[in-house]
């Protein structure tokens, strides 16, 4: 399965294609559920593991923090650690004040970041992370979905410049907490400027970028991607399938039981115009082909050169395992062929 692993950025860390994600665990799993997975998963060759002080999604206070520990509580149990290439992250600015001890609002500076990782630490019950990284930006950018025209994620409205946010991320390498840094939701411009000040002032350099990208959403291709070849910072990608609306679960209006969309309604990003009809044409290609439409996107996410490795998520250990099928799946040149033209009639419908 050497194939199977991609190096990540200039680390001497090579990690598996495909990534678990586990951003359900503690709110639509059990911790039962969770250990299940990684246990599935690290059977199949799955090493690297990415969670986030943020988690379980949608976040609330009951639950903050709920699926690192569910991760610690398998790593003790285990005896994983070793085996296993772990990521996590701290947020960005929010209205989230029960993230912090003194109820202030999170900020990506150094007493906020000393105390997330602290907390995500002993929550997992480790001394360090193979990759800490920022979970949005600490600036006014589009994220999530929101456009050009979305507000900003909250807190005092303020910046923390880039340089105050890497000298923190440099205490934490230095004191041997955290191996490697990483970006999320970032763009090109923050990604060329940390890259700037790294290289500038001898502080830790990014290693990856983790955005949302899928069949609906290719806007990494463009300013991004080429980081991969020039940088070798590469992408991991999340959301490929969507949130499971490429799956076709969500068409014509369904509200499946004990789907996210249907609990949560939190499928806004892929439910806006021209959505519908892309997905339509996707899984008219994945019938031409006879492939699960589930298969045919993650396996189109995984084959891009950029993309260092894929992260998927599972409610049920049946949908991990149909996921992890994906591996199965070779993108031929007729099969990119088709998503091409798909992708030349619908664009990028959900960014």
């Amino acid at each position: 399965m050497t194939s199977f692993y991609r190096q990540l950025g200039r680390t001497d860390i090579q990690v598996s294609a495909i990534a678990l994600g586990t951003m359900t665990w503690g709110q639509q799993n059990t911790e039962a559920e969770g250990h299940a997975q990684l246990d599935y998963a690290l059977a199949e060759g799955i090493n690297f593991i990415d969670t986030a002080e943020n988690y379980a999604i949608p976040p609330r206070r009951e639950t903050q923090g709920s699926t690192e520990r569910i991760i610690g509580n398998w790593l003790r149990a285990r005896g994983n650690r070793p085996k296993i290439v772990l990521a996590s992250k701290v947020s960005g600015p929010s209205e989230s004040t029960y993230h912090r001890e003194d109820g202030s609002f999170p900020r990506l500076d150094a007493k906020n970041i000393n105390e997330a990782i602290d907390k995500s630490l002993a929550r997992l019950q480790t001394d360090y992370l193979d990759l800490y990284q920022l979970h949005w930006p600490h600036r006014k950018v589009p994220l999530f979905g929101g456009g050009s025209h979305a507000p900003s994620r909250g807190g005092d409205g303020s910046e923390v410049p880039i340089e105050e946010t890497l000298d923190a991320l440099d205490a934490l390498v230095r004191a041997g907490k955290v191996r490697h840094i990483g970006l999320s939701n970032e763009t090109a411009w923050g990604l060329s400027r940390f890259l700037h000040v790294a290289e500038t002032q001898g502080k830790p350099r990014v290693v990856s970028v983790q955005n949302a990208y899928n069949l609906l959403n290719r806007t990494y291709e463009v300013g991004l991607a080429e980081f991969n070849a020039r940088e070798q910072v590469g992408l991991l990608a999340y959301s490929p399938l969507a949130q499971g609306y490429l799956t076709g679960k969500y068409q014509g209006g369904a509200r499946p039981a004990g789907a996210r969309t249907t609990l949560f309604e939190r499928g806004a990003r892929y439910q806006k115009p021209g959505t519908e009809a892309a997905i339509d044409s996707y899984l008219q290609v994945a019938r031409e082909f006879d492939l699960d439409p589930a298969h045919l996107a993650i396996a189109y996410v995984t084959s891009r050169h950029f993309v260092t490795s894929n992260i998927i998520g599972a409610t049920r250990l049946d949908q991990l395992k149909t996921d992890l099928a994906s591996r199965q799946v070779v993108i031929t040149p007729e099969i990119e062929a088709r998503i091409d033209q798909v992708h030349q009639l619908h664009g990028s419908p959900a960014p």
